[in-house]
């Protein structure tokens, strides 16, 4: 059996895209967090910093202390320049919904203000950042990737999930929304950090299994 990395998060869209990404890796097993945790819901209640990477190395480490084994956590936003940068870390909570919305109407509110914000902008360019964290047996290595691009002025597409249908990677017409999955997945910034974070893990000889 494959050595298992627990993805700490219960973002369903995160982990399908990452489990995908992990296609890349067979030797290693990406599974999520509430099949070996009984409250893996929480994991969200750490995400209270300021930076992608304070908020990955936190929800990394209270998975790995909850079941003990390798676990990865992600911390991804979108900055627009117009916006100072805005709204990083807050994207996934960028417009404020009463109660308890699903992910769907988040997100719909999430792109909603951005293309309010930026109404009138001239410079409409962005980026996604995502800073992926390991904990394996107490030590830590992380890595970032990105994707540069601009937003749209409307949605288009129905594919990928929060900001895809407003972003347009540089280089390209479409939306990421407008893109298969595959096609997604080949320049994402999800798809740069692992890349580099397997290439953390390999400089310094981590392994998975046991000899």
């Amino acid at each position: 059996m494959s050595p298992e990395i627990v993805l700490a998060s219960t973002n369903l869209d995160k982990f399908q895209e990452m489990r995908a990404l992990f296609a890349r890796y067979p030797e290693l097993q990406l599974v999520k967090a509430d099949s070996v945790l009984r409250n893996a819901e929480k994991i969200g209640m750490v995400e209270i910093y300021s930076s992608y990477a304070e908020n990955a190395a936190a929800k990394a480490r209270l998975v790995n202390q909850g079941c003990h084994f390798p676990s990865l956590a992600d911390d991804s936003g979108l900055e627009v320049f117009a916006l100072d940068g805005k709204p990083g870390v807050r994207s996934a909570r960028f417009a404020s919904l009463e109660g308890k919305p699903s992910k769907l109407s988040q997100d719909q509110a999430n792109v909603e203000k951005l293309l309010t914000d930026l109404k009138g902008a001239a410079n409409r360019e962005a980026r996604f950042v995502c800073t992926l964290v390991l904990v394996i047996e107490g030590m830590s290595l992380s890595a970032t990737g990105t994707l540069e691009g601009m937003i749209t002025d409307t949605p288009r597409g129905e594919m990928g999930f929060g900001y895809d249908p407003v972003f347009v990677p540089k280089g390209e017409t479409r939306t990421l929304a407008e893109m298969t999955e595959t096609e997604k997945n080949a320049i994402s910034h999800r798809a740069h950090a692992l890349q580099n974070l397997m290439q953390e893990i390999a400089s310094h000889g981590i392994q998975f299994a046991k000899p």
